[in-house]
């Protein structure tokens, strides 16, 4: 119910009301919700204000534009805890989905100076460069792209990094992973981007720089990933010390 006499914005109550009905489970993933026109004459207020509770949800993550269809009720986000280090494919299927990989690019390059640096190799020595969108379910998570030396990764393939690459080196090389620092940015699609991962430009993403080292103190990997604001989101459990 809107209150037109509140000092609540009415946008904020509309908003409100519909995070209400999906939190209750009366509005489900993949239910379409009216129509602006329908709310803003079932309602008595304006169309902009009602665009506007609808673009705050799709932001938030919580609403789902399709092109010529409507808006719907987006699945839950992916949570992925910032504790302990695990490839894409092991979290999810712990987590119960489905992962899968379309492998973009496979390639050698010569290592750069940032590259060099991050991977504690000399510059022009081969990496591999590994473009990736990652999947869940079928749904498009994140775009990676990989680094790892030649050296030290040997007889990497292609069809090796349509799946778990860790699996690959762990099992097939038998060499040990320790530990990974990240850092993590909020950012917007850029128009490649988007079309990858199926989002608006200018949609809300996360920008993950992360290198990966081995027991023995050597770098494995250097990688950025881009992921989907409105379908993952990170969380760390923190304690008073």
């Amino acid at each position: 119910m809107i209150n037109k006499h509140s000092p609540v914005p009415i946008y904020y109550q509309i908003e409100q009301s519909i995070k209400n009905l999906i939190d209750k489970g009366d509005l489900k993933p993949g239910d379409m919700i009216p129509s602006e026109r329908e709310y803003a004459e079932n309602y008595q207020i304006s169309r902009m204000t009602v665009r506007q509770a609808i673009n705050n949800l799709v932001n938030d993550g919580y609403l789902i534009r399709q092109k010529g269809k409507g808006t719907f009720v987006a699945s839950q986000k992916i949570e992925q805890k910032l504790l302990g280090l695990t490839s894409f494919t092991e979290d999810m299927k712990a987590r119960g989905h489905v992962p899968s990989t379309l492998l973009l690019d496979f390639k050698k390059i010569d290592a750069t100076n940032e590259l060099a640096v991050n991977l504690n190799v000399q510059m022009g020595d081969a990496l591999y460069e590994i473009k990736r969108i990652r999947l869940a379910d079928g749904f498009p998570m994140a775009l990676e792209t990989n680094y790892m030396p030649v050296q030290l990764v040997h007889h990497l393939t292609e069809e090796v990094a349509k799946g778990s690459i860790y699996q690959f080196v762990e099992q097939r090389l038998g060499l040990e992973i320790d530990y990974a620092t990240q850092e993590l940015e909020s950012s917007v699609a850029r128009e490649t981007e988007s079309e990858l991962l199926n989002i608006a430009k200018g949609a809300p993403v996360l920008h993950i720089k992360r290198r990966t080292f081995l027991k023995n103190g050597c770098p494995l990997e250097f990688v950025h990933s881009i992921y989907r604001g409105d379908r993952y989101k990170f969380v760390i459990d923190m304690h008073r010390s």
